[in-house]
């Protein structure tokens, strides 16, 4: 089974080096000798299409698979990310953890190759100082770790997405919870008080919710934390442009690991979740129990993407921390270790200022 393909190389006019996508200019610009070279979509690429779902579950035809140019593809025996990149390569260690246990990677059939990305648009030096302002911002982290140059390990990173299209329809029924007050009297401490009671008078109610979801994103990827993802989101959809290598010159790619028909269901359960805090808002009342809901779904559609990625990772003492920034839209959100001494001092204030408030109380 040969590997699959990925990035295809892009010379320069001036020099004839590798010419890399550079998000500041959004041109492809020779890092040697600084030319920047023109490049156009290829028109055979068409325009970006959705994909039907069920059809796809069933048979994915040939030609949509492949990357378009030959390429090493490599699994971290640490992590367990697979990458690909440029075969001649060498010295390669995992973009995503850093370890050099990188073994090639033999895929049972070639891969669903992406219909659209999202290229850079927040230059390599952008995010680094915006790394920095993050940094000096935590408080927390212990004073060496802020003085050391972590952004000059930063690296720029494709990472797959799945997004799904689908009308759904969902009939709901639940039992809808009025309140209402009463006056109730009661003695205590030798005292007559009159208080407000709180009930709740419920009826049965039923409704159906109907809403298009559009772009549900699942991500495809394994190497950045779920949560850290999510802080980073959204990728605009909107703005995705047609597959074409030329963006993809000069950075890494990651390979999917979410299949399809695992990615279908993640976000069928994403989508079932919204439907229900959509029934749940059209329940008249003040309150509710017992929601069922039964939603179906048609004219479903799935895109594969690639998105663009900054990331930090690093070793402080025993354990890993990454940050990653939005490549599009400059979000970020990372780890970083904690000053114990740090933590112990504010424990020490708040002790302080509760004994304070209690002083004062008595």
């Amino acid at each position: 089974m040969p590997d699959i393909s990925a990035l295809a190389k892009y010379p320069c006019a001036a020099c004839g080096a590798q010419a890399e996508w550079n998000p500041a200019k959004q041109l492809l610009v020779c890092p040697f000798c600084g030319t920047s070279t023109p490049f156009k979509v290829d028109e055979a690429t068409g325009s970006i299409e959705e994909i039907d779902l069920a059809k796809t579950l069933r048979e994915l035809p040939d030609e949509q698979r492949g990357w378009m140019t030959d390429k090493r593809t490599v699994q971290c025996q640490s992590c367990k990310a697979v990458t690909v990149f440029d075969p001649d390569r060498v010295g390669q260690n995992c973009e995503f953890c850093g370890s050099p246990a990188l073994v090639d990677y033999t895929e049972i059939k070639a891969p669903i190759r992406p219909q659209s990305l999202l290229p850079f648009k927040v230059s390599q030096s952008q995010v680094r100082e915006q790394m920095r302002a993050w940094y000096a911002s935590k408080w927390l982290a212990p004073n060496a770790f802020k003085t050391r140059a972590l952004v000059d390990r930063v690296h720029g990173l494709y990472i797959p997405y799945w997004t799904f299209d689908a009308q759904a329809v969902c009939p709901w029924d639940a039992e809808a919870g009025h309140y209402y007050y009463t006056t109730e009297t009661v003695r205590q401490n030798g005292r007559t008080e009159t208080r407000q009671v709180r009930h709740v008078r419920w009826e049965p109610a039923s409704g159906e919710v109907q809403h298009f979801f559009d772009d549900e994103p699942v991500p495809g990827t394994q190497g950045i934390p779920l949560p850290l993802l999510k802080q980073v989101e959204p990728f605009p959809t909107s703005e995705l442009v047609p597959y074409t290598t030329a963006f993809l010159s000069g950075f890494v790619v990651e390979h999917y690991q979410v299949v399809l028909f695992d990615a279908a269901q993640r976000s069928q359960e994403a989508m079932t979740a919204q439907l229900r805090e959509m029934s749940a808002a059209q329940i008249p009342g003040d309150t509710y129990r017992n929601l069922q809901i039964h939603p179906s779904f048609s004219n479903q559609t799935f895109k594969h993407i690639l998105v663009p990625v900054w990331l930090l990772t690093y070793n402080y003492g025993a354990r890993a921390f990454q940050l990653v920034a939005n490549g599009y839209t400059g979000q970020m959100a990372g780890q970083y270790p904690k000053s114990a001494w740090k933590i112990a001092l504010l424990v020490v204030v708040a002790l302080i200022v509760l004994l304070i408030f209690l002083y004062l109380q008595d």
